[in-house]
Order: C-alpha cells, then structure tokens, then sequence
C-alpha cells in the first residue's frame, strides 16, 4: 500500500447499496469507479474491514473477475480477511472464501458480485490501494503498448455500474437499510407469541359450546331378523294338546257310577248270587 497521511474521506450509503454482503454490515462508501465501489464495513464483534464489490457490468465479464481474483490473491494473507462471490474460491488465498450455501436459493438464482473484506486501519492509503484494485479491474489506468492511435476502448460493460448482485440472508426490515437489534427481535418474538396466544383462545371458544348430538339408533339388518323369527320365544305359552285327548286323573273320586235308571246319586242295592 501507498503511504498517504490522513484519514479516509467516508460518504453515506446510498439507497441501491445494500446493507450487507456476506457477514459483514456496510457502514459508508469510500471509493467507486466503474468497476465497484469500495465500502467501510464491520462484522459482529470484529474489527472494521474495508469492503471491495465489482459492480453489476464488471461482475458478468469472466475476464474482470479473473483480474480481480488475480489482484486479491497476490496480496498477503493477513490483508485478506474473506472474500466470496462468483469466481473467488480459487487461487492462493481460496481459503478466505465465505460459502453462501446456507442461504435459500430458487432455481433461477444468479451468483453474487464478486467480493473482498480487507484489513482497514481508517487511512487513505488504505483507501488508495482499494482505488488500484479497482483500476486493474476496469483497465482505465494500464498503461498502452505502442503508439495509440485509433478511438479510444472502453469495456463493453463501462456505463453499467450499477451495484453488483447481492444476497440478503435473514431479510431485513421492510424499507430498512440497516440491522435490527435486539429489541425489535424481543418485540417481533413477542407479537408471534401473542397472536399464537390469541388464535388458541379463539379455537376454544369456538369448539366449547357445541351442542351435543346424539347418536341415531342403529339400524337391523336383515339378517338379523331372519334369524330371530326361526327360533321359538321362551316367553309365549306353548299350545295345549288336542282337545280328543283328555287329561288322567290318578287321584281316586267318591261318587259312584249309577246302575239303572234310579235318579243320580241314589244307591243300588247289591244282588245275592
């Protein structure tokens, strides 16, 4: 890096920017050329980091990312402190590479911008060398070979310097650029516990008053009555026996059957023989 006194010139953050890229939040703009913008980040519980993204045009030429993979790998392993994006998880310093596996993803996703978090001390040497990997990107300052003549080149992709694409994973608050913290994630917890509450108390009330509704009796099939009228009911008297048929008597009687034609119940006097 180039030793040039002074602070960093930071400026604010502009709508299209985003509010982080991988695990580091963007806290204000450094530089920009038409290549990228260099960024002033921080991550949770680290120490600041300057941040380099190719924009939207520099980013879809396989030639720029190769430069600026190029560029990122010749530096010293201290400088890097990540880097992930399409086309960086290669070359020396590959093992600085974030994955972004875990986020969701829809099948018509397109990989993310390439970009580098680097060692920042605040300075504008810092600010400087991120200006010169940005030029070797875009080629503006490479010196010609031979004499120029002719029009001037620019690359196909020079007035597309829209900020590159980018992931944000969890999503923040609707027309929020920045993190929320920890109230806002107590209280959004604490709404879903109440609505959770409310939907249960209603499901009860709901459901306690019904009425109870008798079941109808069942049905007999008719198999069943078939079989009941074949077999004889114990309770019904069974049929007496023909009336020719006279009931016997073993218990002896006292009246005596008449002989003549004496009046009934007179006696008969018994014949000597």
């Amino acid at each position: 890096m180039t030793n040039t006194p002074g602070p960093a010139n930071h400026q604010p953050l502009l709508a299209e920017d985003p509010a982080r890229i991988g695990s580091f939040w963007l806290d204000s703009r450094l530089a920009s050329t038409p290549a990228g913008v260099a960024y002033a980040a921080h991550a949770d519980g680290s120490d600041p980091v300057m941040l380099l993204q190719l924009g939207d045009g520099a980013a879809t030429d396989p030639a720029a990312r190769s430069r600026f993979a190029g560029e990122i790998n010749a530096m010293h392993i201290d400088t890097v402190v990540a880097r992930g994006g399409q086309g960086q998880d290669e070359g020396r310093l590959g093992v600085r590479f974030q994955d972004d596996g875990d986020d969701p993803l829809v099948a018509s996703a397109h990989p993310q911008a390439p970009w580098v978090a680097l060692a920042f001390d605040g300075s504008l040497s810092a600010v400087a060398e991120a200006q010169r990997v940005l030029n070797a990107v875009d080629l503006v300052h490479t010196p010609q070979l031979g004499t120029p003549r002719g029009p001037e080149f620019h690359m196909h992709w020079w007035k597309n310097s829209k900020t590159g694409l980018f992931r944000l994973w969890p999503l923040p608050w609707v027309g929020r650029h920045d993190r929320a913290g920890w109230i806002t994630i107590l209280v959004s917890y604490l709404i879903m516990l109440l609505i959770a509450a409310v939907a249960i108390l209603l499901a009860i009330l709901v459901f306690q008053n019904q009425p109870k509704i008798t079941p109808p009796p069942p049905i007999p099939s008719h198999a069943s009555d078939g079989g009941s009228s074949s077999q004889p009911n114990p309770s019904s008297p069974q049929e007496s026996p023909s009336g020719s048929e006279q009931s016997r008597s073993d218990t002896p009687s006292m009246s005596q059957p008449s002989g003549d034609s004496s009046g009934p119940g007179s006696p008969s006097p018994e014949r000597k023989l």
